[in-house]
């Protein structure tokens, strides 16, 4: 899709805003002014959604309020939005696709925002998969009557991967602290490998599960003269240079080793001034995991079957010849278990069963 000179300042804008902070309600407030206005909307919400034991959720409105979703429960089960995103997990959808206009107008959502005094004309939403058992659901709205552009739904789209992003970066470290606290909380856990740099190559911060996994995963002709690892060094360097959208293809680093996978995750911290900081989330994955319940529920029994084999890090051929069917067939099932699972890689299928199995 090509976008105008105007656009792309405002993407880059918006994408800023998601990784400006960890706090969901700040992330939110700072996308807001560009995110609508790159797809003209009078207003944006955030709905974030438990599947177990029960379905959950909590709206989180940036800017003026909603009327309607601060009475969201008493007409949730009138909701025609939550099928059809349900049903397309990644893909905007616009109101046209869910409903035809009369049934719209005649929608108890509809009727109850009007009532409210904010007539919701028109809505485009899209489903955004972060973890098995949690999901984001992100929609804009217009108040007037004017259609949302395929467009503006491709624009929507172009975001998607930058929106889990930041909601999946968000949760990680929602039951913690942010800042000072937050690092003091991970450094504190015994369970928690985590390394702080400032970049080129200062380690702020070590944990002490941290230095256990550094010094068995690198020798000390593995080390940078700052103590870093030099992959690790490596990845770092390469993640301050790279594009907003390179970046979240490359934002894992994982060695396979013959007992299992060694993975970081770098997340870049926000600060208000001076360098920011990044986070080293290390992790030990054994190799071959159980496909965990909740994640089975969501796929077909072929695609589950797939998933097994990812899980012991079986490539497309090997499974193709296993189960006798075509490494195209293969392929195509892991495309939509990583969309219906809300993964980047067979490596994030790795990393979240693992942690689904025995959270961190």
């Amino acid at each position: 899709m090509n976008l105008n000179t105007h656009e792309l300042m405002l993407r880059d804008r918006v994408i800023s805003a998601l990784n400006s902070s960890l706090s969901f309600p700040q992330v939110l407030e700072a996308a807001r002014a560009p995110l609508l206005e790159l797809a003209p909307s009078d207003s944006v919400a955030l709905c974030l959604m438990r599947t177990t034991p029960v379905l959950d959720f909590k709206w989180l409105v940036p800017g003026h309020p909603i009327p309607l979703l601060e009475h969201y429960a008493s007409v949730s089960d009138h909701d025609f939005v939550r099928a059809p995103i349900f049903a397309r997990p990644n893909e905007v959808i616009l109101d046209e696709e869910m409903l035809p206009r009369r049934e719209y107008e005649h929608s108890l959502l509809y009727q109850r925002s009007r009532e409210l005094g904010l007539g919701l004309e028109h809505v485009m939403a899209v489903l955004l998969p972060i973890r098995p058992d949690f999901l984001g659901a992100l929609a804009l709205y217009r108040t007037r009557r004017r259609s949302f552009s395929s467009r503006c739904a491709a624009i929507l789209s172009s975001l998607n991967p930058h929106l889990v992003n930041a909601v999946r970066n968000c949760s990680d470290v929602q039951s913690l602290a942010t800042g000072a606290q937050l690092l003091e909380e991970l450094y504190g856990r015994p369970d928690t490998a985590v390394l702080v740099v400032e970049p080129p190559s200062r380690v702020v911060m070590c944990s002490k599960h941290a230095g256990f996994l550094l010094e068995r995963w690198f020798t000390p002709s593995d080390l940078h003269s700052s103590g870093l690892p030099l992959p690790l060094k490596e990845r770092l360097d390469a993640l301050i240079l790279l594009g907003a959208d390179s970046r979240l293809e490359k934002n894992v680093w994982y060695s396979h080793q013959p007992d299992g996978y060694r993975t970081v995750r770098f997340i870049e911290l926000p600060a208000r001034e001076g360098p920011r900081q990044w986070a080293l989330l290390m992790n030990e994955l054994p190799m071959s995991i159980p496909l965990p319940v909740d994640m089975r529920r969501k796929l077909t029994s072929s695609e589950a079957n797939v998933a097994k084999y990812l899980l012991r890090s079986w490539s497309s051929e090997q499974i193709a010849s296993e189960l006798g069917i075509k490494v195209f067939t293969v392929d195509t099932h892991v495309r939509n278990i990583r969309e219906k699972l809300g993964i980047d890689s067979r490596m994030d299928l790795l990393y979240l069963a693992a942690r689904f199995n025995k959270p961190v």
